[in-house]
């Protein structure tokens, strides 16, 4: 079996890999913008691209190009007839890719990716915004003041926020004394020292005990059985 160039496959062979592909496309021109893991939408990615690409020609050796990954012709009639004119004046980076962080259960780094359909400015609306920008530059110079002032008040604010039991994360990355269970606050779980995924966790914030977790609404990764070891 070839070996991959770029990671591991997707799927077990190179066939199944370019039908997911091609499934995770027309998806994307369907509804423009699809939910997926970050791997997922990277591969995809340049794959979607060459389609839009070959749509742009709309000739018919084009669409017949499309139309052998893609089975769904009204997708197909909407990529040539839609979106291909939407981007006729953008000269790449038809899609966008947002990660939207980690997904419960597994943990895997999740994105979004979406067609890029905003109108390209043209060059010399540029031009002019640049201008306006290099001239109203000097005018606003001077008001800065305010500026350090709120920057003092933010810091007891975020202190104070910290539930009871806790403490935020050092700067040397380092677990602060009497602190020694991991809070992550995008998944809201907690891990115990020696449980499964404690030391690949980069803590978000540290608590003195589980019970000081669950009192600020963390729930044990992977459950509480996962959870009961001997810290």
């Amino acid at each position: 079996m070839p070996t991959p160039t770029k990671g591991p496959r997707l799927g077990g062979s190179p066939s199944h890999q370019r039908l997911m592909l091609a499934n995770l496309s027309q998806q994307l021109f369907e509804h423009k913008r699809i939910t997926t893991t970050v791997t997922k939408a990277k591969r995809l990615r340049p794959v979607a691209e060459r389609m839009i690409t070959f749509a742009k020609r709309g000739d018919l050796a084009a669409r017949r190009r499309v139309m052998r990954q893609l089975t769904d012709k009204s997708v197909v009639h909407e990529l040539f007839t839609a979106i291909a004119p939407a981007m006729a004046d953008r000269p790449g980076g038809y899609t966008r890719i947002t990660k939207i962080g980690n997904r419960s259960g597994d943990n895997a780094p999740m994105a979004v990716i979406e067609l890029v359909m905003e109108p390209v400015a043209s060059q010399s609306v540029v031009n002019e915004a640049t201008s306006a920008a290099a001239s109203a530059a000097p005018a606003e110079a001077p008001v800065e003041e305010p500026a350090a002032e709120a920057e003092v008040v933010e810091t007891p604010a975020a202190e104070g926020e910290l539930p009871a039991g806790s403490h935020g994360p050092l700067e040397d990355g380092e677990a602060p004394e009497g602190f020694s269970v991991k809070g992550n606050s995008n998944s809201m779980k907690y891990h115990v020292p020696g449980s499964r995924w404690y030391n690949s966790t980069t803590a978000e914030i540290w608590f003195d005990s589980a019970e000081s977790a669950i009192a600020a609404g963390y729930a044990p990764a992977g459950g509480e059985a996962a959870q009961k070891v001997s810290e």
